[in-house]
């Protein structure tokens, strides 16, 4: 059954909080798949409304407002604006981009919040939260960090672990302090509502883990699986802020909802003011029917730090509700990484797209091309500037480009811009056009999957195709002695670059809409795709243009010094040492037994992303140590460098390996880590003092 059988469509895009700009990340991870779906649905000319909008509340809104000592208020203002305005000029197709701190969605949330209150569906309870004695106020989530217990990894937020991805609640925390003060909060009782997801557990194992076994993406059944398997537990729907959406009960004054209650809530007001924009029935698109056929289909483009707001939390509201439809898939990606790191907002290491806009001009496709052919569709991916240079300029400008151009060029110069025919096709001739009719079943096929890379690629298959034909019947030599020949071949070649504008509209819209003027043309449905006389004898195209530019080496030299100069900057500001240890005797120095090893192997251990197994000698043995140097090291590069390595340190077992020593390593503000070796070459088991 193809999705194209459904009805109508609701889709969403994760909601972006309203605390800081758009970057690449948040373009792989939802807006770019759900744009490119949402475009081939209206080319099947499908009812569709695609919403998104500004998550305005919860604490990190908060947090940036006192960073920037302005109100939240003003933080809103200033991000919506600059969101919604870098989406508009990108091209992304949302019916509507609507705010969360709108009066109609503060009052479908209190709705929500308020059918479950008197279902009984909340649990209420008092618990001991953590408080801020020197700001006088209880800790949202996100105004806690500490150490993770799950990674290790410090700088944890409250609520969830953005190294691992584990969720958290704030008590999980190791060492846990407030982001207000600086001090560890202390544990003072409050009382919230909570929803009991344990009591949809079954409920959530049947529809998720039973009814979406063969629908969802694998690393977001994966995701899920893993959440039911540990158990769900009741979660807090209310909080101690002055942020956000009143929790509308008399003896709940100065409490606000839970982010992730109101939030996912925003698709259904943005909805509902779209419809009253448009004079449409909003719950034709969210409410169930009487005929589960009329009911909408519901679809989530997110990123993977979203999966269990919208596969576990949200459809548990929906559920408890019980007027509303569930998500039929919801196609998470995972992370893109930047330049051999992971992007940080924080560390301004990213690439913006309001600065991406500017420094490339009419550039948008370029950049939705490239992003779409490294979608970390189901593992994270890596975009790099050389990557970004190479892919334009061998792919876009080399291949796709290149074909169009010839064909328009050549059409001009021999037949004065029109598409004749010629001599009858040739076996070459009706082959090609053979294979340009298999393309379109193929990326529907892919794209109905939400697999965009795979579609991506068959789509320029189809430039290939075109640009092979061409090269192999050479037309600039045949009109020599075939005038006919060459109507033939033209005409065969306008027939793909007019295929190559229908089937470019949900991935390149821009360079679709180029393509139809040059070819004098008007936009076609998907329907069209694949005809092999989408243009007819004697049609007279439209004048040349140039589809691409190539990137240069100097655009790229200045994107990774921007990088560069971030990252010192970054270093710079964060320079904080920290403090001293308590003192130790210099009996207990002398104690350590710190020698110079060699790496005389090293190898990933299986199952870790952090690990190598190394093999050192230290001047007294050759001995084995387990070191979690991967992300910064890669094995081969290490082989033959010196070390400091801790000899006298107990062995233990380290995922099966005993490990017998520690490599001593030099960690800078950045987090990221250095040997700590000796200048120059010494005698390998010299001791360090």
């Amino acid at each position: 059954m193809s999705i194209l059988d459904k009805k109508r469509y609701t889709i969403t895009s994760a909601l972006p909080y309203a605390n800081g700009p758009l970057h690449i990340g948040h373009l792989a991870g939802a807006y770019i798949p759900g744009d490119i779906f949402v475009r081939y649905l209206r080319l099947n000319q499908k009812d569709v409304v695609y919403v998104c909008g500004s998550d305005e509340h919860g604490a990190a809104i908060t947090i940036r407002a006192k960073k920037e000592g302005i109100t939240p208020q003003q933080i809103i203002d200033k991000y919506n604006k600059q969101i919604k305005e870098s989406f508009e000029e990108f091209g992304i197709s949302f019916d509507i981009y609507h705010r969360t701190s709108e009066p109609i969605h503060h009052q479908l949330s209190q709705d929500f919040f308020l059918n479950l209150y008197n279902k009984g569906e909340f649990v209420e309870k008092f618990s001991e939260q953590y408080y801020d004695e020197e700001y006088h106020q209880f800790l949202a989530d996100r105004y806690i960090i500490g150490t993770c217990p799950n990674c290790k990894s410090e700088g944890a937020y409250g609520d969830q672990c953005e190294k691992c991805g584990t969720s958290l609640s704030p008590t999980d925390l190791i060492n846990p302090i407030s982001t207000l003060s600086g001090k560890t909060p202390v544990l003072k009782e409050t009382k919230h509502w909570y929803l009991p997801l344990d009591k949809y557990q079954p409920w959530l194992e049947k529809w998720l883990i039973e009814g979406k076994k063969n629908i969802l993406k694998s690393n977001v059944f994966g995701q899920c699986q893993s959440w039911l398997k540990s158990g769900l537990q009741p979660r807090s729907m209310t909080r101690d802020l002055d942020w956000g959406v009143d929790v509308p009960l008399e003896e709940a004054q100065g409490k606000k909802l839970y982010v992730w209650l109101d939030a996912p809530i925003g698709y259904i007001s943005a909805t509902k003011q779209w419809a009253i924009d448009h004079g449409k029935n909003w719950e034709d698109y969210w409410k169930t029917h009487e005929n589960p056929a009329d009911d909408a289909t519901l679809i989530h483009f997110i990123g993977k730090d979203n999966i269990v707001f919208h596969c576990i939390i949200f459809p548990a509201i929906l559920h408890a509700h019980g007027d509303y439809i569930l998500p039929e898939n919801i196609p998470a990606n995972e992370f893109l990484n930047l330049e051999g790191d992971k992007l940080s907002t924080s560390r301004n290491h990213a690439v913006w797209l309001h600065e991406y806009l500017e420094e490339f001009p009419n550039k948008q496709d370029e950049l939705r091309y490239v992003l779409t052919s490294i979608l970390p569709e189901t593992s994270d991916a890596e975009f790099t500037w050389k990557d970004f240079q190479s892919r334009i300029n061998n792919e876009l400008v080399a291949i796709f480009g290149n074909f169009v151009n010839r064909v328009m060029v050549l059409s001009h110069k021999y037949f004065d811009g029109k598409v004749l025919n010629g001599s009858p096709l040739t076996a070459v001739d009706q082959a090609v056009l053979d294979e340009l009719k298999s393309y379109p079943a193929s990326i529907k096929s892919s794209l109905e999957q939400f697999r965009f890379r795979e579609a991506l690629a068959e789509f320029m298959n189809v430039a290939r195709l075109g640009n092979k034909y061409l090269a192999d019947e050479e037309p600039w030599k045949v009109i020599k002695t075939d005038e006919e020949r060459v109507k033939t071949i033209l005409n065969v070649a306008s027939q793909i670059v007019a295929n190559l504008a229908v089937l470019a509209q949900p991935f390149l819209p821009k360079t679709a809409i180029k393509l139809f003027e040059m070819l004098n043309f008007p936009q076609g449905n998907w329907s069209d795709a694949g005809n092999e006389g989408l243009i007819e004898n004697g049609h007279q195209l439209g004048e040349v243009q140039l589809l691409f530019d190539k990137i240069t080496d100097e655009q790229v030299e200045f994107q990774l010094n921007k990088l560069a100069e971030a990252r010192l900057k970054n270093l710079a500001d964060n320079a904080k040492v920290a403090p001293a240890k308590e003192n130790i005797s210099f009996d207990d120095f002398v104690k350590m037994d710190i020698r110079v090893g060699t790496i005389l192997a090293a190898e990933k251990v299986a199952k870790t992303k952090k690990l190598l197994k190394l093999t050192i000698d230290t001047g007294i043995d050759k001995r084995t140590v387990v070191s979690g140097i991967a992300e910064f090291f890669s094995p081969e590069e290490i082989v033959g460098r010196q070390v400091s390595i801790l000899v006298n340190l107990e062995p233990r077992e380290i995922k099966g390996i005993t490990s017998q020593g520690m490599i001593l390593m030099a960690e800078d503000a950045d987090g990221r880590l250095d040997f700590v070796k000796p200048d120059t070459a010494v005698k390998v088991g010299s001791t360090v003092r």
